[in-house]
């Protein structure tokens, strides 16, 4: 068969999916039986599914087979936007009822003239020398303290993990990262032209053999983990395991690109107290404060600094002024670090709940985190799950959404916990226990 001919399958059954014919969470016939139906060779029906799946149209889960995907009209295996769920465990932004008041308290004045005056003016990549010192001061972890000329700034937490890739990483090059990882750094590789490198995991994190196998097979050029309350395990790094992996990625002369947007909640300091040459440290406000008012932070080695810089400038990622006027108030007078303490208390406060309303079913969990990691029992698919769940107004994330290798998901799901109130959170966690325990067949019959 000719390769336009197992694309014309592949557009039949995509043009199915587009009309709804198939549906999300439906599975496909084993790929003998597709190709035993359309009279042709198992070899082309193992083209049509890989192209499926390179289009984001269909996942694979392990052991269960491929089934549409809940984001196959988007033809993107990407995070959408909030939708107004009534009960949203899909987006993680935690923001306390009180927060609002510590705000302004701390912002008021910033409206004056003379003040917006300064705030409203064009900034750059690297602000000023008062915002450098504050931020760096802001950062500083368990030991670890930055130097305020290592700080470069972004408009949010994205785009500093865009700037740091694009430093980096040459188009075409490969970054590692875990097997499950931050949904949108898929996106940000693809527009840069970067493959992303699944690399395996165990309960520690990332493992320094994998990485070492990867870059034998072809070149790394950078590794992207997520040491602390990793997004979507909620696992932090042990010291055993920090240590070993920074020996191997300094053997191979391999940058990290860490991400430390959710370290505010341990207490753990950066990969950069251990490794301070190797080590681009990201971070935002965006969990911190709110998304909403949000600056981001890239802490770059000396010698990669003017790297970060030139890809902010060229990405069009600047900050803007008003951002650091805000950010400056709310580091400088402490504000940001006491929501951040009370963030914590708030984080393990659904962590105790959500561990008593999913009690019997296997979650893998941080106490200190927003999020957990729900298994499914067998007679479950992830994206069959998520269909039910958001047909009783819940919004939850398929593990396909965090799997960087396409047909390679757990069946599983990620619960976001920080943005409901404790009230709709318990409600939402006591819908999805009698959930998971009917029957996919007829949960329908239990509306």
């Amino acid at each position: 068969m000719s390769k336009s001919d197992y694309l014309r399958l592949a557009d039949m059954i995509a043009a199915e999916i587009a009309d709804g014919r198939l549906k999300p969470g439906e599975r496909l016939p084993p790929q003998r039986d597709f190709a035993y139906e359309r009279k042709i060779a198992v070899s082309t029906a193992s083209r049509v599914y890989a192209e499926l799946l390179r289009r984001g149209l269909v996942v694979g889960e392990v052991g269960r087979g491929t089934f549409v995907s809940g984001e196959a009209r988007r033809g993107a295996a990407a995070p959408g936007e909030p939708t107004g769920t009534r009960i949203d465990l899909e987006f993680n932004y935690p923001i306390l009822p009180k927060q609002s008041a510590l705000i302004a308290k701390s912002l008021a004045g910033l409206e004056e003239a003379a003040a917006l005056d300064v705030a409203l003016r064009q900034a750059t990549s690297v602000g000023t020398p008062a915002i450098r010192s504050i931020g760096a001061a802001f950062l500083s972890q368990g030991g670890w303290s930055p130097a305020p000329e290592q700080l470069v700034f972004t408009g949010n937490g994205r785009q500093s993990v865009a700037a740091a890739l694009a430093a980096l990483v040459p188009t075409g090059g490969r970054c590692g990262v875990e097997a499950l990882t931050y949904p949108f750094i898929k996106g940000i590789a693809a527009r840069l032209g970067v493959t992303l490198v699944p690399l395996a995991m165990d309960e520690h994190g990332m493992r320094p053999d994998a990485v070492q196998k990867a870059h034998r097979e072809a070149h790394l050029s950078a590794l992207y983990i997520q040491p602390a309350v990793q997004n979507p395990l909620g696992m932090t790094m042990p010291l055993a395991r920090r240590t070993d992996l920074l020996r191997v990625a300094e053997a191979l002369g391999l940058p990290i690109i860490e991400d430390n947007v959710y370290g505010f909640l341990e207490d753990e300091p950066p990969l950069a107290a251990l490794a301070p040459d190797s080590c681009l440290v990201i971070d935002s406000l965006s969990k911190k404060v709110a998304p909403g008012l949000t600056l981001g932070f890239v802490v770059a080695p000396l010698r990669l600094r003017e790297s970060v810089k030139a890809s902010v400038r060229s990405g069009g990622w600047t900050a803007t002024g008003f951002a650091f006027a805000a950010a400056q108030r709310m580091m400088s007078d402490g504000t940001i670090a006491e929501l951040g303490k009370l963030k914590r208390l708030d984080a393990r406060a659904r962590q105790t709940l959500a561990a008593e309303r999913l009690s019997g079913f296997e979650i893998q969990a941080n106490s200190n985190c927003y999020h957990l990691w729900l298994t499914l029992p067998a007679h479950w698919r992830s994206q069959s799950f998520v269909a039910a769940a958001a047909r009783r107004d819940i919004a939850l994330t398929p593990s396909s959404t965090f799997a960087v290798t396409p047909g390679h998901a757990p069946n599983a799901v990620r619960l976001a916990l920080a943005t409901p109130s404790m009230e709709q959170l318990d409600l939402g966690l006591h819908t999805l226990a009698a959930l998971l325990n009917a029957k996919e067949d007829d949960y329908d019959s239990t509306e």
